[in-house]
């Protein structure tokens, strides 16, 4: 299997053969190969029409359906930068999103995004009467496959979130991996249930199901009971979802075996999954948990369990063929197998697939955040681990601060942000806490200024309005003062550990 570098030629291999072959389905319909290389096309065609060149950013927050697979697959055909936007986020996190990245164009459901300021807004109605009636003589024809096609935004440990950019050559290479190391191929059936605004599920869904000449199932339900009806009724072969969701599935007396009986590949990943929970799904289902372990700046995974199942307790799997996993100690360099220390990522120097990977193009306007990640010419993930004799990765501490609740990534300087937004508040500190079911909660200890009052449903109406739900802590803590060092930082893990004795 030779690496795409353009998405406008992922359909290719199929549209050769078998155009007719089924290869998406969304709680809409099902479309076939040719029906999406149409579609694509009309959406390029739609976009250009609006004025979008080369180069220019379209966001776009909608939900799990046709529209935002063929829009996607649009932008990448006229070369423009596609800026997925969480339909989860508040009003303040969507609009910081379209202001730093410059978009041009907003697309998105009628009356879903009110209060989004500064772009030009082309809701779904309007987006299907110009699916109808493209004009194909505006579109450019030459789209440069390592220029920027995609920024995807992470949270941030300055609170403000970074725009991880990368090229369509590196949005397409994972797919290539994934289905050459798995054997993956037509009757692949890959169902996905996260939201197709984050661009790493763009990379593992039609881009990277179209490369195994296989169906992608679109799912509509994040719940257990959802989930296990699309997979029972599509007869997905593969699907991937959070320890949170894999924990109910494994629990509840409404998900039957039989629901799953078409599942060869289950994946976790973005949390511990712990290996009791593993051995509950196991044993209910009789499949393993496949564990993964990837960031958005690779893109998406970085190792994975064997299909077998093949699995080390704790550990996160071995790396894709194409890349080569380096722990690095503080002086950066790099360490003994066995060793703990930051993990990064870089080109595999032998075999097959020898300089195929390449890095990130960067952070969008972030010159020093991109020199800081990239040093030395490999990734630098900020999460500490360690690789045994056998190429198997162990992640010991995920980056910095971060905390995931149920698969989502937190960001307590996010939050800390948001809440120190509030005048009767001196200084916020979030932290997780560990939850058997969601992996961590978000907690917040809160010091007051002095002679100022504010209630915990305050604190809370607060971060809704400007939070995403998952990111609101769910239990706000009042000091007198915290403990700080002898530069003024709050000692964080004495908050932590404070807390967790007062439970």
């Amino acid at each position: 299997m030779s690496v795409l570098s353009n998405v406008a030629g992922v359909l290719d291999p199929v549209l050769a053969t078998e155009p007719d072959r089924e290869f998406l389905v969304t709680r809409s319909g099902r479309w076939s190969y040719r029906d999406v290389d149409r579609l694509a096309d009309a959406a390029a065609d739609a976009l250009a029409g609006l004025g979008v060149a080369p180069g220019d950013r379209v966001a776009a927050s909608l939900p799990n359906d046709l529209d935002v697979v063929v829009a996607f697959h649009g932008a990448m055909r006229i070369g423009a930068v596609w800026v997925g936007i969480n339909r989860a986020l508040a009003p303040p996190e969507r609009q910081y999103i379209i202001d730093d990245s410059g978009s041009c164009l907003l697309l998105c459901e009628s009356g879903a995004l009110g209060g989004v300021r500064g772009v030009p807004t082309v809701t779904t109605d309007r987006w299907h009467e110009l699916l109808a009636a493209p004009d194909p003589r505006s579109r450019a024809s030459h789209v440069d496959p390592f220029a920027p096609a995609a920024i995807a935004y992470t949270s941030g440990t300055t609170g403000y979130p970074k725009g991880v950019v990368h090229s369509q050559y590196n949005l397409l290479l994972p797919g290539c991996m994934l289905a050459a190391s798995r054997g993956w191929g037509p009757d692949l059936r890959k169902g996905d249930c996260f939201a197709l605004t984050i661009l790493n599920l763009q990379v593992l869904t039609t881009l990277a199901v179209a490369q195994a000449g296989g169906c992608s199932v679109i799912m509509d339900r994040i719940d257990a009971e959802g989930v296990a009806e699309w997979i029972r009724r599509e007869k997905v072969t593969v699907w991937n979802g959070p320890p949170a969701l894999l924990h109910s599935m494994a629990m509840l007396d409404t998900v039957r075996p039989a629901d799953l009986d078409s599942l060869e590949e289950v994946w976790s990943g973005g949390a511990d999954c712990p290996e009791a929970m593993r051995a509950a799904f196991e044993a209910k289902f009789g499949l393993p948990v496949i564990t993964t372990y990837g960031l958005t700046e690779a893109p998406t995974v970085v190792t994975i369990d064997d299909r077998s199942g093949g699995h080390v307790a704790g550990a996160s799997g071995w790396p894709l063929p194409h890349l080569r996993l380096c722990i690095v100690g503080d002086d950066g360099e790099e360490l003994a197998v066995g060793e703990t220390g930051e993990i990064c990522v870089a080109s595999t120097s032998d075999g097959a697939w020898v300089g195929a990977y390449r890095l990130m193009l960067g952070y969008w306007n972030r010159d020093d955040a991109t020199a800081a990640t990239l040093r030395g010419g490999v990734l630098h993930t900020g999460d500490v681990g360690r690789v045994d004799a056998s190429g198997v990765l162990s992640v010991l501490d995920r980056k910095n601060l971060m905390i995931i609740r149920g698969g989502a990534n937190v960001y307590p300087a996010e939050v800390e942000r948001v809440v120190q937004q509030l005048e009767a508040v001196q200084c916020c500190v979030a932290f997780g806490v560990p939850d058997e079911r969601l992996g961590e909660r978000v907690i917040a200890a809160i010091e007051l200024r002095h002679g100022v009052e504010v209630t915990a449903e305050e604190l809370t109406a607060h971060c809704r309005a400007n939070l995403a739900r998952y990111k609101v802590p769910e239990h706000f803590v009042f000091v007198d003062s915290f403990v700080r060092n002898a530069m003024g930082k709050v000692q964080r893990r004495d908050v932590v550990e404070e807390y967790l004795r007062s439970r």
